[in-house]
């Protein structure tokens, strides 16, 4: 005797419930809610990694006009004032906090001068460098290497 197949039911695709899906959602911005706070810092410049970015683009912005226009640029600072310009007109401010407390110029110091000057020359050399910039516990130097006129920044190490 023969028996007849049994009825198959069509099998339906297998696929993801509502509530597995809302799971995901939720872990996925649970993950991104503590991770978006160090994100922002990390992105935010403030204090003392505004002011390292604003004087090292300055001066970087200085030594590309000098090369470019074959004549002599200047960046001027003004540590009364917080401030630092250049010959492009072109200013910074440093933010709250910072403080300019070293600025030496080819080996002579220029912390107490009212306004030091350094000089970017069309060969792509400069007059040397180093800045001591001061903000609570943070110290951090910037220095021009004169054959280069490039800025490098490194935190200082009491």
């Amino acid at each position: 005797m023969k028996t007849a197949p049994a009825p198959t039911s069509p099998q339906l695709p297998r696929a993801f419930t509502l509530v597995e899906l809302m799971v995901v959602v939720a872990i996925l911005g649970l993950m991104a809610a503590m991770g978006l706070p160090s994100m922002l810092r990390m992105i935010q410049k403030d204090g003392m990694r505004k002011a390292v970015s604003d004087v090292t683009e300055l001066l970087g912005d200085a030594r590309a006009d000098a090369i470019l226009k074959g004549q002599t640029a200047e960046v001027s600072f003004h540590p009364a004032d917080n401030q630092v310009d250049s010959s492009l007109g072109k200013s910074v401010t440093l933010p709250e906090g910072v403080a300019m407390e070293g600025i030496g110029i080819n080996l002579m110091d220029f912390s107490e001068a009212e306004v030091s000057h350094v000089r970017f020359f069309p060969n792509g050399t400069c007059d040397e460098l180093t800045l001591v910039l001061h903000s609570g516990e943070d110290w951090r130097k910037i220095t021009l290497e004169f054959s280069t006129a490039l800025a490098d920044a490194e935190p200082l190490k009491k």
